[in-house]
Order: structure tokens, then sequence, then C-alpha cells
């Protein structure tokens, strides 16, 4: 009698591989089994449905070229979501940055405009205390006083052409006014072309009214016959037709 070829003593273990290409086989195979039993026609033969079920052949390598194609596939797969986490994660992170520095900029552009208001407050605050300042000391200092005489008149007139930028001296303005009206404040001259023409020369330096209006400087009287208002008007007539009353010697 034969020896049986699948004892125990003659088999060996399947190994993983192998039980996996049982497992296609018989898959394979009951699908053609399967097949088999629905003929095609009325003429189909046992012969062409044994054909049919014949046991289709699987190779270990081509599990081997599957299994690889799998595992490519899933790693892949596994990559490009790993990019696409990493991607997602960047752009979280350039756009938490992107608000951080927007936010930044915001708080320091307010700060420097408060800071800028607040200086502006101070100094504009620093401004009125010098104003009232100026004011209180203006208000509080004494208004000097002259003589009421030629001496005082002179000089008075002297302060408020230097206040003014207009030059002449004490001692030019004393010798025109002796000249013209000898000191007197009053005096007019009624014989002149000017008297003639009905516009005599008036007061110490013996200004007409034309000239005096055309030439008063504000701060002083609008009177012609004014001491301080007559020199003061004639000095600035002098300057501006001769450079000073100093280098006025005669009739002007």
């Amino acid at each position: 009698m034969p020896k049986n070829p699948f004892t125990r003593g003659h088999s060996r273990a399947l190994t993983k591989r192998h039980k996996i290409a049982v497992a296609g086989v018989a898959t394979l195979g009951a699908a053609a089994v399967a097949f088999s039993a629905v003929p095609g026609n009325a003429e189909t033969t046992t012969s062409e449905a044994a054909a049919y079920s014949a046991p289709v052949k699987y190779h270990s390598e081509d599990l081997k070229g599957l299994q690889a194609d799998v595992k490519a596939q899933l790693a892949a797969k596994a990559l490009q979501n790993k990019a696409a986490e990493a991607k997602a994660q960047a752009e979280a992170k350039a756009k938490a940055a992107a608000a951080a520095k927007k936010k930044a900029a915001a708080a320091a552009a307010k700060k420097a405009a408060q800071a800028r208001k607040a200086e502006q407050a101070r100094k504009a605050k620093e401004a009125a205390s010098r104003a009232a300042h100026r004011a209180k000391l203006k208000a509080a200092a004494p208004k000097k006083s002259y003589a009421n005489n030629l001496d005082g008149w002179i000089k008075e007139s002297l302060a408020i052409m230097r206040a003014k930028g207009i030059p002449g001296s004490y001692n030019g303005l004393h010798r025109n006014i002796m000249r013209e009206s000898s000191g007197n404040p009053n005096a007019i001259n009624n014989w002149d072309i000017n008297a003639i023409n009905g516009i005599p020369s008036k007061g110490l330096l013996q200004v007409i009214p034309p000239t005096f209006r055309a030439y008063h400087v504000a701060g002083t009287s609008w009177n012609i016959y004014d001491p301080v208002a007559n020199i003061t008007a004639a000095a600035n007539y002098a300057a501006d037709k001769y450079g000073s009353m100093d280098n006025v010697n005669s009739a002007y």
C-alpha cells in the first residue's frame, strides 16, 4: 500500500506567506465553482464546467508585490497627511505672529499718540504759564516816568524810537528842536509857504499836519502839539528822508 504523503511525519508547518497564498487560492477557487454552477446556455457540458472550475495558481511573489504596493500607498498617504499637518501648523503660526505684530504696532502707535498729546499739553501749559508770568511782571512793573519838560520829552521819545527801531540821538533831537521852535511845544509858523498853503508847521519840530499823520508812531498821541508825539513823528519822517534826525541841520 502506498505511503500517505500527508502523514504527520512528512508534513511541514505552513509559513505566513503560504497561508496568504492558500487563502487567495481558496477564494479564487470558490468563485470559479460558483461561476460553473450557472451554465451560460443549455449545451454546457461537464467537461466545460470542469475546465472553468480549474484552480488558479497564485504565486507568493505576486502577493509580495501587492503587499509592497499597499505599503507604498500607505506610506505616501502618511507623508501627505504629515505634510498637510505641517503646512497647517506653519500657517497657523504665521497668522498668530502677524496678529501679534499688528497688535504690538497698534499698541506702539497708541502709546506714541498719547505721548505726543501729553507733550503738547505740557508745552501749552508752560506757554500759558510764561505768558501769565510776563503779564504779572508787566502789571507789577512801575511805568517809567519822565519829567514834563524838554529833557523829559526827548528822553521819552527816544525810548519809543528805540522800541520802534527809529534812529536818532538826544543831541540830534535837541539841536533841531532848538532851531525849529526854541523848545516851545505850541509853536506855529504862520508866515512860510506851508502857512500860505493852509498847512502851517506846528510843534517842537515844526511838522505840518499831513506829515504828522503819515509818520505818526503808534502808541503816541494824535495831537500834533503833544511834545512826545511831535518829536517821534518828526524823527520817523527824518529817518525816512535823511537816514536820521542827526543828519538834519536846517529846514527839512
